[in-house]
């Protein structure tokens, strides 16, 4: 099992034994793709899953800190913050593997807290518009976390 993730088509694909499984529509960093810690970029390169939060958490649960809020995403508590970065559903946590690219020092995606994640923001996937993580629609991120394992590949190219 393995995932791709393109960054121009802003597609993500779930891949066993050469045959594609899923394919879902994200939206990536709006700032384009680099690894700089701070910028605001989506990584590229070679990743693996390092850590899947959220199991059994409601659909919209909104996540702060990798842990949940008790909160469930809502209009009316989206309107009570409106600028808050809302991290639903599930938390698939990325990890580099590529030394000097996207591992250790300013370009260490763990450390950047890079996600794939749910956003109440579904209208927008197609389009880089997130702060550097992967947002999906949040049925889509509970399927994929549900059909992956921690240690998965995630290959995300332009």
């Amino acid at each position: 099992m393995r995932i791709e993730i393109d960054l121009t088509a802003q597609r993500l694909r779930m891949w066993e034994q050469g045959r594609c499984l899923a394919e879902y529509p994200v939206s990536t960093g709006r700032n384009g793709n680099g690894e700089i810690e701070g910028s605001g970029c989506t990584p590229r390169g070679r990743h693996r899953i390092r850590a899947k939060i959220g199991a059994g958490l409601p659909r919209g649960a909104v996540l702060r800190g990798r842990r949940w809020t008790g909160e469930v995403w809502s209009p009316e508590l989206h309107a009570r913050d409106p600028q808050r970065d809302w991290i639903l559903s599930r938390i698939l946590w990325l990890s580099g593997l590529e030394p000097g690219r996207n591992r250790l020092g300013c370009v260490d995606t763990f450390r950047r807290y890079i996600y794939l994640h749910g956003t109440p923001y579904e209208d927008e996937l197609g389009a880089p518009v997130s702060k550097g993580c992967v947002r999906m629609r949040n049925q889509d991120v509970i399927d994929l976390f549900d059909r992956v394992t921690v240690g998965t590949e995630v290959e995300l190219h332009e």
